[in-house]
């Protein structure tokens, strides 16, 4: 009908400055490939960082449906979308939830998110914080990496990246929030984003060596969470 699923790569944006490869720039061209009558609405993406499923739909009215129902699931308790992400560590419980307000603060000349492990009832009144959910589970451990599956019940800009550090597990290849995952005597905890400034994330040798990827190379290992299933009313 309507629909029509895409798998985006990592590092396409969705939207962009005109001039700018986005996944909107390149839906007139997509259209005139597949030789549909009406112009493709992006109804369902993965953030820039992430990969995996698109959801695009050439009618207004379906496009607007699916939007509310992704929203109204979500605001019922349910679980619409489910990410695959590979991790740096592996969590202590096999499955769980994870629970933190969080929002935007500014940090010298940029705003990063943050959780806030106790949120005031006036900081969520007035929106200054928002409370997220993580539903998480271990589906294969290796080296110590693993392989989870997580289910947003809420959405926030990095809100899994960040669930993931508070899990002490940051997603392989984030190179935003893993800086808050210190080690000593190889225990980890977690640090503040004050205290942790954002780098390039570590890697031991030999996982670099199972990656295939020199320490030199390292920045450009993309962030692996990848958006697997979309639920469909």
């Amino acid at each position: 009908g309507a629909l029509l699923a895409l798998s985006k790569p990592p590092g396409l944006p969705i939207l962009g400055r005109p001039g700018d490869l986005s996944l909107d720039a390149l839906l007139p061209a997509l259209r005139r490939r597949l030789g549909l009558p009406a112009e493709l609405h992006v109804v369902k993406a993965p953030a820039r960082e992430y990969s995996g499923l698109v959801l695009l739909s050439s009618c207004y009215h379906t496009t607007k449906k699916l939007q509310q129902f992704f929203t109204s699931a979500r605001l019922r308790g349910q679980y619409p979308a489910t990410y695959r992400a590979v991790t740096v560590g592996v969590p202590a419980e096999v499955e769980g939830e994870i629970r933190t307000g969080l929002c935007w603060r500014q940090h010298g000349d940029r705003a990063m998110v943050v959780p806030v492990l106790a949120p005031g009832r006036h900081s969520l009144a007035r929106k200054d914080v928002k409370s997220t959910l993580t539903r998480y589970r271990v589906l294969g451990a290796a080296g110590g990496c693993a392989l989870l599956q997580l289910q947003p019940r809420t959405a926030f800009p990095q809100q899994l990246q960040v669930h993931l550090t508070l899990l002490l597990c940051p997603a392989l290849g984030d190179h935003e929030h893993s800086s808050r995952v210190g080690r000593v005597l190889g225990v980890p905890f977690f640090l503040t984003p004050e205290t942790a400034p954002t780098r390039t994330q570590v890697l031991d040798e030999e996982l670099l060596s199972r990656l295939g990827v020199s320490p030199q190379r390292l920045h450009h290992l993309p962030l692996h969470i990848h958006l697997q299933e979309l639920v469909l009313p």
